[in-house]
């Protein structure tokens, strides 16, 4: 994830989520809003979770839209809420692309998960960096760094939700080669509620490699101990390097081969930048 980009996804009739680099005012009903990556201070490259010097206290990046260090965030509280009360789900996003980042221990692990807890859910702190607006869940977007311990970081998630009496929804967007070198562990959990696979910059298992490459991988990820799974496309041509599928192919090629899937959840799209330029998501959604 590069600065504030936005992830938008389609999904059946009831859950349509995207993830918003602009005001949370935008939200549509229903769908989930997420907010941009938390990342480490000593690394300069955002939006990163970057959890491996023990002791560090994390970090939002949200671009131009408001400095979270110095409370200019915490405006976003009522746009939240006010996403909220229509039903719509609001998670943050933790990992990406760039940066350097990992957990170095289950303390760490656990250590983040109270940071998470106490300024984004149902904990206190005098620093919540979007004000007293309680959040939904948190989105494990894992691609580099250390393996280990993300497994830990959703056991203890789910475990603060159950004693504060507060349900955390987890959600996890690894990429179609299976099982995935980073959230696989973490999915194996069977904590996850929402997977997101990206189907996308992986031309061995995109729908590009042929039907026979796209749907053994897409029967694999069947197989994960987790509630709805996703199919994570590209919005435009330029919003990857592989994998755009244009959106009358989606509809009759491949939507067909995957609809009837028993986990089946509807489509991701990366992002809303490109989706509100393309019309994608308004191509493809009476057919998802």
């Amino acid at each position: 994830m590069v600065e504030a980009s936005s992830l938008s996804y389609v999904a059946r009739p009831g859950l349509e989520t995207e993830r918003m680099s602009s005001s949370l005012r935008h939200c549509r009903h229903p769908i989930i809003v997420h907010v941009p990556p938390l990342r480490r201070p000593h690394n300069a490259r955002p939006p990163d979770l970057n959890l491996h010097r023990a002791g560090q206290t994390p970090q939002m990046d949200l671009a131009s839209h408001c400095d979270p260090s110095s409370g200019g965030c915490t405006g976003q509280s009522r746009d939240i809420r006010a996403c909220q009360r229509r039903g719509v789900k609001v998670l943050l996003s933790i990992g990406g692309g760039d940066g350097s980042y990992g957990l170095s221990s289950p303390g760490d692990a656990r250590q983040v998960a109270m940071y998470l807890w106490n300024n984004f859910f149902g904990g206190s702190s005098s620093s919540r960096p979007l004000g007293d607006a309680v959040l939904d869940g948190i989105d494990f977007d894992i691609e580099l760094g250390g393996t280990k311990f993300w497994d830990d970081l959703a056991r203890d998630l789910k475990n603060l939700g159950k004693s504060g009496g507060r349900r955390v929804l987890l959600s996890a967007a690894p990429q179609c080669p299976f099982p995935d070198e980073w959230d696989g562990g973490a999915i194996n959990t069977g904590l996850f509620d929402l997977v997101w696979v990206q189907f996308y910059n992986n031309p061995e298992c995109q729908f590009s490699a042929g039907r026979g490459a796209f749907m053994d991988a897409w029967r694999k990820w069947e197989s994960v101990p987790a509630g709805r799974l996703f199919l994570g496309l590209p919005a435009s041509k330029d919003a990857a390097g592989t994998g755009f599928v244009p959106a009358g192919e989606l509809n009759s090629r491949v939507l067909p081969l995957i609809r009837g899937s028993q986990k089946y959840g509807g489509v991701m799209l990366w992002s809303k930048y490109y989706d509100d330029h393309t019309g994608y998501s308004s191509a493809i959604k009476s057919h998802v």
